[in-house]
C-alpha cells in the first residue's frame, strides 16, 4: 500500500515549489502584447531584476533555460580563439565550458572534482603567469547543482585583482539567486547569469543576463542576432526585450515572484535559506554516525544553502529516492553528473520553502532508511527539531 495520494512535494534542487500566489497570477487569458498593462509590467521587472543581483549593470531577459543564458553571455563577449579559463566545481561548469568550446574558444578546464571549492592560490598562479592577458573569460560557478558546492566568487575576484588581469569575471548563479547570497556589483562580477525557475520560483522558461560596461565593450565576434543583449536592454519597441513574442505568462508570475521576495526582504530570503540548510546538516551529522550516509561537502562553509547533495552508496541512493517518491509523494533530486549515478541522491531547499516542509522531507527520508534497512545513527529528527527550535 502507498501513502504517496495527496499533495506532492517535489524536493528538487529546480524547478521549485511554485507558490500559488505566483501560479494564480499565471492563470489568465493571453493579454494585449501590443500596448498597455504588460509593457508596463515588463518595463517594472527590470529594476527589480537589477536588485535581486544587487547591480547597477543591465540585465537582458531570455526565453529559455540557463543554457540559453550561458550561450547568450559567450556569445556577446568572446571571438573565435578565445582562451577561457573554465573552474569546474561540478557538472554545470564543466557543461558552460563545452559550450564555450562550441562557440570556437580555446577552453582550459582545472577540473576540482565534485568535493571540493576552487583552489585560489592556483588560480593566482595560473593568471599570475598569463603575462599577455590571453584568457579573455573566467567561468565559475557560484553553486553547482549537481555537487552543492558553493563557491567564494568575491575571493576570485580578489585573486584576479591582485595579478591584475584583464579577464572577465563571469559567474553562474543559477542554483543560488535569491538564495545564496550573492552581489554582483560588490564581488566584482562582470557578467552573470540565472535563470526562472529555482530561488525565483517561477516555472522554469526564463533566463537572465546580467553585465556591466566592461562586459558589454569586450564584444565579441560569436553574437547573432537573436542573442545580442544591446536591443534587449534598450529597446526602441516593445518586442526587443525579447526579440519576438514576449513569454506573457511568464512574466506575471515572475513578477508575483519578485514580490513576494521584495515583501519578505532579500537579507530575510538569505538568512531563511541558511537556517533552513542548517536544519538540515543537523539531520545528517546524525544520520552519518553509522552507514554509509554522509554530506558531498564536508565543509559547511562551501555547501550551498539552496541544495545539498548527499552521498549513500550504490544502489541505495537510487532505491531511497524511490521510496520516498513511490511510498510517501516526496520527489528527491537524482544524483546528477555523479558516478555512480545511483550512489546519490540531493535536497531542493530553494525559493518558497519553510520549517515544516523541511522537516516532513527529513521525516521521510529518515522512514525510508528504516523501511529499507539501510545502516544510519539515530537521533536525526530531533537534532533537526533542536535545530529549528534554535533558529525560527
Amino acid at each position: 500500500m502507498s501513502l504517496s495520494q495527496g499533495r506532492a512535494y517535489l524536493a528538487i534542487p529546480g524547478p521549485s515549489v511554485m507558490p500559488e500566489a505566483v501560479l494564480q497570477a499565471m492563470h489568465r487569458p493571453s493579454p494585449n502584447i501590443y500596448e498597455g498593462e504588460l509593457h508596463d509590467l515588463t518595463h517594472g521587472l527590470v529594476p527589480d531584476l537589477k536588485d535581486i543581483a544587487m547591480t547597477e549593470g543591465n540585465v537582458a531577459i531570455y526565453i529559455g533555460n540557463g543554457h540559453a543564458a550561458w550561450e547568450a553571455a559567450l556569445a556577446n563577449t568572446i571571438s573565435a580563439g578565445d582562451t577561457v579559463l573554465v573552474l569546474a566545481t561540478g557538472r554545470f561548469c564543466i557543461g558552460w565550458g563545452e559550450m564555450a568550446e562550441g562557440l570556437g574558444a580555446k577552453v582550459e578546464t582545472i577540473d576540482y572534482g565534485a568535493q571540493a571549492p576552487i583552489d585560489m592560490a592556483q588560480v593566482e598562479e595560473i593568471l599570475a603567469q598569463d603575462k599577455e592577458g590571453r584568457i579573455k573569460a573566467v567561468l565559475a560557478v557560484h553553486v553547482d547543482t549537481s555537487t552543492s558546492v558553493k563557491n567564494d566568487i568575491a575571493g576570485l575576484r580578489a585573486v584576479m585583482d591582485s595579478v591584475c588581469h584583464p579577464a572577465l569575471l563571469m559567474a553562474d548563479c543559477i542554483a543560488s539567486l535569491a538564495c545564496d547570497r550573492f552581489e554582483m556589483d560588490a564581488w566584482g562580477v562582470d557578467v552573470m547569469v540565472s535563470a526562472c525557475q529555482k530561488g525565483l520560483m517561477t516555472p522554469a522558461g526564463l533566463s537572465f543576463v546580467w553585465f556591466n560596461a566592461k562586459a558589454d565593450a569586450a564584444r565579441g565576434d560569436r553574437v547573432t542576432t537573436y542573442w545580442d543583449w544591446r536591443p534587449r536592454v534598450k529597446p526602441e519597441m516593445y518586442f526587443q526585450y525579447f526579440d519576438g513574442t514576449a513569454p506573457t505568462h511568464h512574466l506575471y508570475g515572475l513578477r508575483t515572484a519578485l514580490d513576494m521576495i521584495k515583501a519578505e526582504g532579500l537579507d530575510t530570503v538569505f538568512d531563511r535559506h541558511e537556517k533552513l540548510a542548517q536544519i538540515i546538516w543537523a539531520a545528517f551529522d546524525a544520520w552519518s554516525t553509522k552507514g554509509p550516509i554522509h554530506l558531498n561537502i564536508a565543509h559547511p562553509a562551501h555547501r550551498s544553502h539552496a541544495v545539498t547533495s548527499i552521498g549513500i552508496g550504490s544502489p541505495t541512493g537510487d532505491a531511497l529516492r524511490k521510496w520516498c517518491e513511490h511510498q510517501c509523494g516526496l520527489t528527491l533530486g537524482i544524483g546528477l553528473g555523479r558516478s555512480p549515478a545511483d550512489a546519490y541522491f540531493r535536497i531542493g531547499h530553494m525559493g518558497h520553502v519553510n520549517g515544516h516542509m523541511i522537516m516532513g522531507v527529513l521525516g521521510t527520508i529518515d522512514a525510508g532508511l528504516k523501511a529499507l534497512n539501510i545502516p544510519h545513527g539515530e537521533g536525526a529528527l530531533a537534532a533537526a527539531a533542536q535545530a529549528l527550535a534554535k533558529r525560527a
